[in-house]
């Protein structure tokens, strides 16, 4: 018997918890035979002494990010089981409002931050949500929880060093049941225990009992005491056992045994709880029973009030991709007879001035501390904000990008410089699985506020891994907003604004445009996303370019005035939002549409334009639209080689005279 410290009324507390889940759990697996789920039910029986456990020490503000076997958690943080089950039936009265289903289950309101589809994102969002509790100084905690297949996930090893190493309030709860969906845990791991990791990472593990309520309870209770003194992360690990199929409906007995599952409902944590309660002589079995029989008839009217509960409206099926609503914006000053500065002088000055109006703006970066970033893109900041809000980050995109996401959940707007585009491939999962779709998931009650930059571009024989264009994947997905300035002013007035909204922005900066001298006001001010800029007015044709190729084009327009051409060159500045209308009413003058773009051509913005124009303004056009690209094939080193894949004035200017000619 373990020595505990706890009162009868907390142990009374656990007990009614885990029951709690235990009957939403049994009432899911009857719905899920009846046809009332639609898709997938992970349950979490056996499980249940770890979410009472832990949730029993967390305040309504403490954050908890959760994995695909998250309905314990939810119900441990608050969640209704009304809500929890009206989201399993799909229903409009859904925790998610029936955008998520088994395993997606978001309550922000009770600090339910989300549970994931995909293994190890919640490791990364609980940091990140332990970084937004340091900056902001509240005495916050977060949780993940996650299980044995996770530990052996990048996610795990990045999340938990950089916890670690900037000692974030954070407990990681590893419910390890034996198996990641089929596949043991002692075939697929080679050390054999979890909690002995959190030594290579200089945190405190401990190895648990899963199956024993008040075990837990101490053991967390000391992990969330320690976070909120400033003590640093704890590793939890909670041996136990799921006693049903890794989802309802899957066969259950070809990769373990019906003894072994016996063996382990003998151990059940409930009851287990109940004959120590027993014992203590805290309650009767009357009292118990009474108690037992208020939880069974709450869980039945939750069935049945999810049951009955309305669908979600048909017409909300796209609503709250983007942050609601729109601010509205001031048209910004004119660029004319303004002092000229850099590119990326220009981006500096939007930093450094939403960093001094935000006190909740932090940078995560390799280099963009002391040193200032490899492009300068933060000089000087450090001095003025110190470590915590210009935080250098070891070598590991995916993990500081999936922090960013957790902190930008929880209060805080991370810029994250990532250097080169290349280097962030390495996190387009969290991206776009996280990143992209949390608004969405959460019904707009959860925002999105992190800025992710970096370079893009041909040039200076980076070759294959420092060269790429990637606007075009970015901008497929829905909840992104795509950046790509090509002057000093736009590239400061679309950070400005970009600082200040509440979606996602990817802000891609060619390297060849950094150095690039242009006029600027001092001032702040904000250029809009989906607002083209009408670089060049023309007659004859219409060009419409990006980044780099819009300085080229004007090159090619310069020449071609020469020859009596006057070419309407179009900078669309987003990709995503693209600024349709105003080519469109272009080609409506000029009859011709060339698109000149350094990324490939194949399934790339180029295309997407054409398309559009080929729908909306087929009969404007006097003749076929036309595609410049670079060429479709990796990025050379050799300057010859380098030069021979990228569209030039020549070119240009050669395309240009071929299509007037049709």
């Amino acid at each position: 018997m373990v020595v505990h410290t706890l009162t009868g009324e907390r142990l009374l507390s656990l007990y009614r918890t885990m029951l709690l889940i235990r009957r939403c759990e049994e009432q899911l697996v009857k719905s899920h035979q009846r046809g009332l789920i639609h898709g997938a039910c992970h349950t979490y029986i056996g499980q249940e002494a770890i979410a009472a456990g832990i949730c029993a020490h967390l305040r309504t503000d403490d954050a908890v990010f959760s994995t695909h076997r998250g309905h314990g958690h939810a119900l441990a943080k608050g969640v209704s089981a009304e809500q929890l089950i009206a989201e399993l039936y799909g229903r409009a009265t859904g925790c998610s409002r029936g955008r998520g289903g088994s395993m997606h289950l978001f309550a922000p309101e009770v600090g339910m931050m989300g549970t994931s589809g995909i293994v190890g994102p919640c490791i990364l969002q609980a940091a990140g949500a332990g970084y937004s509790f340091k900056l902001r100084k509240n005495e916050g905690v977060a949780v993940a929880f996650f299980g044995d297949g996770a530990v052996n996930n990048g996610a795990f090893h990045e999340g938990l060093n950089l916890a670690s190493i900037w000692k974030l309030p954070v407990l990681f709860v590893c419910e390890n049941n034996e198996y990641a969906t089929e596949v043991p845990f002692r075939y697929s791991a080679g050390n054999p225990t979890v909690a002995s990791r959190a030594a290579n990472y200089g945190m405190t593990g401990v190895e648990l009992d899963g199956n024993h309520a008040m075990a837990i309870y101490a053991a967390a209770e000391q992990a969330v005491q320690r976070a909120r003194r400033g003590g640093g992360p704890t590793l939890l690990e909670c041996r136990t056992y799921r006693t049903r199929p890794h989802a309802e409906g899957m066969g259950d007995f070809s990769y373990r045994t019906r003894e072994e599952v016996e063996a382990w409902k003998s151990r059940c944590p409930i009851a287990q709880l109940r004959t120590e309660i027993l014992r203590e002589s805290l309650v009767g079995e009357s009292e118990l029973a009474a108690l037992e029989a208020r939880i069974e008839a709450e869980v039945e009217a939750a069935h049945r009030a999810a049951e009955s509960a309305p669908w979600p409206d048909p017409a909300s099926a796209a609503t709250h991709i983007f942050a609601e609503p729109v601010r509205s914006v001031a048209k910004p000053p004119s660029s004319e007879g303004q002092r000229e500065i850099t590119y990326m002088q220009a981006t500096l000055e939007a930093l450094s001035h939403e960093m001094a109006r935000n006190p909740t703006i932090f940078v995560l970066g390799e280099g963009i501390g002391q040193r200032g970033g490899n492009f300068r893109s933060t000089a000087g900041l450090y001095e003025l904000y110190g470590p915590e809000r210009l935080c250098d980050t070891p070598i590991c995109e995916r993990g500081f990008v999936g922090l960013g996401t957790g902190s930008a959940m929880t209060g805080t707007r991370p810029v994250i410089d990532f250097m080169f585009a290349d280097f962030v491939l390495d996190s387009v999962g969290e991206i776009v699985n996280q990143i992209a779709k949390m608004q969405y998931m959460s019904d707009g009650r959860l925002k999105m506020p992190i800025l992710l930059r970096g370079c893009i571009g041909i040039g200076h024989s980076a070759a294959t891994h420092h060269s790429g264009n990637y606007y075009p994947l970015y901008a497929h997905f829905p909840g992104l907003r795509v950046v790509v300035p090509s002057t000093p002013y736009d590239a400061k007035g679309l950070l400005h604004h970009a600082l200040r909204c509440d979606d996602p922005v990817v802000f891609l900066e060619h390297r060849e445009l950094l150095s690039l001298k242009g006029p600027v006001p001092e001032g702040d001010y904000e250029i809009p996303f989906g607002k083209a800029s009408v670089v060049r007015k023309g007659k004859d044709i219409t060009v419409v370019a990006l980044a780099l190729m819009v300085q080229k084009a004007l090159k090619a327009c310069e020449v071609l005035a020469a020859e009596g051409v006057t070419v309407e060159l179009i900078d669309p500045r987003t990709v995503a939002p693209l600024d349709v209308d105003t080519i469109a009413e272009s080609v409506r003058k000029t009859g011709r549409l060339l698109i000149v773009d350094e990324a490939f051509a194949p399934f790339g913005f180029g295309a997407e334009i054409a398309a559009q124009m080929a729908d909306r303004g087929f009969d404007d056009l006097d003749a076929p639209i036309r595609r410049l690209n670079g060429l479709h094939t990796p990025t050379p080193y050799s300057p010859t080689l380098e030069n021979a894949v990228v569209p030039n004035v020549d070119a240009i200017v050669r395309a240009i005279r071929e299509l007037l000619a049709e």
